[in-house]
């Protein structure tokens, strides 16, 4: 289910020191409320009129071929961090408050260490592979997400999922099975790259 919040912008130019933000509409996109350097890179990237939850789903969705090689899309718990381009100008944009984005990577034989999922760079062993995912609350064994999809071109596959609650993930593919506990508050990781597939 898809949840809508206020975005807040906050633009950084050239150092992550110098920060100024301003409070937007909930109707409004990203670019309409970033500063004259922060619009310019999302228009580079074809971001313009997207807000930062849409920007996520759009760079999962994308073809390796076709993801930006001068663009890092960090994903953070509350936040989107854009950075590159020709400017090298960087952006913050606001994530839903009750929302926070996980990407996992389960793998067989190969991962990589990881701790805020970079929707640009990041690449996991099992590309385009079948995945059965369950997600439990593990306050309540509410099942959150339970289904069967196929991991993004770049091997991962990622869901929205409540904030501040602690969970249960399970993935199986080929008749292997990982699980492992999570948590979703302001200082956890939104990559996931521990699933070892046995």
């Amino acid at each position: 289910m898809r949840y809508r919040a206020a975005a807040t912008l906050a633009a950084v130019a050239l150092a992550l020191t110098a920060c100024g933000a301003s409070e937007v509409e909930e109707s409004t996109t990203a670019s309409e409320a970033a500063s004259e350097q922060g619009r310019d890179l999302l228009v580079e990237h074809g971001l313009d009129g997207l807000d930062a939850e849409e920007i996520v789903d759009h760079l999962d969705l994308l073809p390796l071929a076709e993801r930006p090689t001068d663009l890092i899309a960090s994903v953070r718990p509350g936040s989107l961090v854009l950075s590159g381009g020709t400017g090298g100008e960087e952006v913050e944009l606001d994530l839903p408050e009750d929302l926070f984005y996980l990407s996992m990577a389960p793998y067989v034989d190969q991962t990589h260490d990881c701790f805020h999922h970079s929707l640009t760079t990041c690449l996991g062993e099992l590309r385009g592979e079948e995945v059965t995912v369950t997600i439990t609350d593990d306050t309540d064994d509410t099942v959150l997400v339970q289904e069967t999809a196929s991991t993004f071109d770049n091997g991962f596959v990622g869901y929205w999922l409540p904030s501040d609650i602690d969970a249960t993930i399970t993935v199986e593919h080929q008749g292997r099975t990982a699980s492992t506990r999570i948590s979703t508050g302001e200082d956890d990781p939104t990559c996931l790259t521990t699933l070892a597939l046995t």
